[in-house]
């Protein structure tokens, strides 16, 4: 059973400007060492992080708690297999808040925007 979606768009250049504004106090208040690494060794760095910000706010809407509540932005780490399909690895409280629920992720971008969109499912 679907216990909860979540859906957001960010335009790539929102996340350009905070970095170019706030380096890495802005990446290490919302990114995992593992995401930080992962993009920045990517030719187009700035996509990548938005890509997981948009993934991570898709996650906190799936969730129903937003920015508030137990929500935190590095207990939720976007990692992508072999064959590059993202996926979330959760961490403290969050993961065992959902322990026993599938989360699912799917992702996609234009040169300008980022899409993420979650769904969450309560295992049977």
């Amino acid at each position: 059973m679907i216990s909860g979606i979540g859906i957001d768009i960010i335009e790539i250049s929102r996340i350009e400007h905070s970095i170019a504004q706030y380096g890495d106090i802005f990446l290490k208040k919302l990114f995992t060492e593992n995401e930080i690494l992962y993009c920045k060794s990517k030719q187009f760095p700035t996509q990548h992080f938005a890509a997981r910000f948009a993934a991570k706010e898709a996650f906190s809407k799936a969730v129903s708690t937003g920015w508030s509540g137990e929500f935190e932005w590095k207990n939720v780490e976007v990692k992508n297999d072999p064959a590059g399909k993202p996926d979330f690895i959760l961490y403290g409280k969050t993961a065992e808040t959902l322990q026993g629920y599938s989360i699912f992720l799917s992702m996609s971008h234009s040169d300008t925007s980022v899409i993420a969109f979650v769904v969450i499912e309560k295992q049977s």
